[in-house]
């Protein structure tokens, strides 16, 4: 895990608690005097004093007591400068004395930065790009040859330029980019407002992702041939003689070890993940594609591209001067919030006796259109779907049909070939065609002591069923048997059952 993506350690968290104590304003007041000059080394009484003059007025308790609180966050430390004063009384007066700690110093700096800081676009140092390119040209000259001599303090100074320049440029767009989101999710942007930043937004993102093409390319080559010569580089930048030791802590400058190098070049597209450019381009797409929603939207959720920023500050004045009352009047009548009352919607009404006096609790559930539910009105919504063509559906049906008479077909081709069905095997179906047809024949072979036959002049089948008790017909299948009691059946052509039906007339 790099530094950047550590959590800060407990007491540096405990650096920030000033800026939202109760007693802010007074914390801030002492750290901007003491952030505010070099080795600034004060007394609560000499502090005291010196925010007199500066309109901040404090008594010299509560002086001494806000240093110490700032010395127990760790913004402020106690001076170990020997005190001469001519009195014991100016002794205990100036015994306390302090000074800005390193992080406290550093974090009021950026504090102030932030307090000076407007809601505003913030200007992108897109000139850094270049000068980037001219300060990697500059080492490149520097180490590129191995018999050349080695300028230290030029070399240190091009690999400052370089990452200080980078720093500068990514903190501006990225400060940019969020301006630009902040004012994107506006709902209310539009009318000459929505025309500025339009134009902002088209004339200054393309510059940037202009500069950005022209540029990255050429400090990714750059970075690439630098990072061949690395050590080259990192041996001859100069050093503080106390880093050599192990009595203190030195923070770098970046551009002194080989991961500061990486990163920077991963970040111009040197790794597989997305780069710094790339991210740039996508944040410019996402920003022209949010332009044009909210250009749709004015057009048509409003039909004027005019803006309701000035009727909801409007309403927000009457909520402001009116009483209790009236303001609870005036919600109701601005946003609807009225009581909830039973409403009729006319013969669809499951009860047309309910009326508005009846309780929701008491009257059946209405089922409420979907236009009316989403949309406020009943208004139809699209184009009428197109009338089918039913020739196509003829036709689809007609071939059903044909292919359902087949299969029958074939089915009684099966029964007249097993002709006489005790011990036969049949088909599913040819057995399901059995079944049908042995269906009408039941309800009169109980009662009948002569043959019964079911004709099927369609199919040309006849089924004939003779009783015959203590005997029975079994017919199987792929799934199972059937046993017909006391019946003997055979399947007949018609044709010959016609034949013989008039031999014996």
């Amino acid at each position: 895990m790099s530094a950047d993506q550590r959590s800060p350690a407990p007491d540096h968290r405990a650096l920030f608690s000033y800026l939202t104590a109760d007693a802010a304003d007074d914390y801030i007041a002492i750290m901007r005097l003491f952030a505010g000059t070099l080795l600034a080394d004060l007394s609560a009484e000499e502090v005291g004093s010196q925010l007199s003059e500066r309109g901040v007025v404090m008594d010299p308790d509560t002086v001494e007591s806000r240093c110490r609180q700032l010395v127990d966050w760790g913004n402020l430390v106690r001076s170990v400068r020997e005190t001469r004063v001519p009195t014991v009384a100016a002794y205990h007066r100036s015994r306390s004395r302090y000074q800005v700690s390193k992080l406290g110093g550093r974090l009021h700096r950026e504090a102030e930065e932030i307090f000076r800081a407007v809601d505003g676009a913030r200007e992108v140092a897109r000139e850094l790009l270049a000068r980037t390119v001219d300060s990697l040209d500059q080492i490149l000259l520097q180490v590129g040859h191995v018999n050349r001599p080695i300028d230290v303090e030029t070399l240190a100074g091009a690999v400052t330029g370089v990452f200080n320049d980078h720093q500068m440029f990514h903190e501006s767009v990225t400060d940019f980019y969020a301006y630009l989101s902040g004012v994107l999710t506006r709902y209310d942007l539009g009318g000459e407002e929505y025309t500025q930043f339009k134009g902002l937004l088209l004339d200054y993102v393309d510059l940037i992702g202009a500069d950005v093409n022209r540029n990255a390319p050429e400090i990714l080559e750059r970075l690439r041939i630098l990072l061949q010569l690395i050590d080259r580089v990192l041996d001859h930048l100069p050093a503080v003689p106390a880093i050599a030791g192990e009595a203190f802590t030195i923070e770098r400058l970046p551009g002194r070890t080989l991961s500061d190098w990486e990163q920077l070049a991963a970040w111009y597209g040197a790794s597989d993940n997305r780069s710094g450019p790339d991210q740039l381009r996508a944040a410019a797409r996402q920003a022209l594609g949010q332009l044009i929603t909210n250009a749709r939207r004015m057009l048509t959720a409003t039909g004027t591209g005019l803006s309701r920023r000035a009727d909801l500050l409007k309403l927000a004045a009457w909520f402001h001067s009116a009483d209790s009352e009236t303001a609870h009047r005036l919600y109701d009548a601005a946003f609807g919030c009225y009581p909830s009352r039973h409403l009729l919607f006319g013969p669809d009404e499951p009860d047309t006796a309910t009326g508005p006096g009846t309780s929701w609790w008491e009257s059946a559930p209405v089922s409420v259109p979907v236009s009316l539910r989403e949309r406020g009105d009943r208004t139809a919504r699209g184009r009428s779907s197109r009338v089918p063509d039913p020739g196509a559906e003829a036709q689809r049906l007609l071939a059903l049909a044909h292919q359902r008479d087949e299969a029958r077909r074939a089915a009684a081709s099966e029964l007249l070939a097993a002709g006489p069905l005790h011990r036969s095997r049949l088909s599913r179906a040819a057995r399901d065609l059995l079944l049908e047809k042995l269906s009408a024949v039941f309800a009169l072979v109980s009662t009948a002591a002569t043959p019964i036959e079911q004709r099927d002049t369609d199919l040309g089948l006849v089924l004939r069923a003779t009783p015959a008790k203590g005997d029975a017909t079994i017919v199987t299948s792929d799934d199972g048997t059937i046993t017909v009691h006391d019946v003997q059946l055979v399947a007949v052509p018609l044709a010959s059952a016609g034949r013989r039906l008039a031999a014996a007339g």
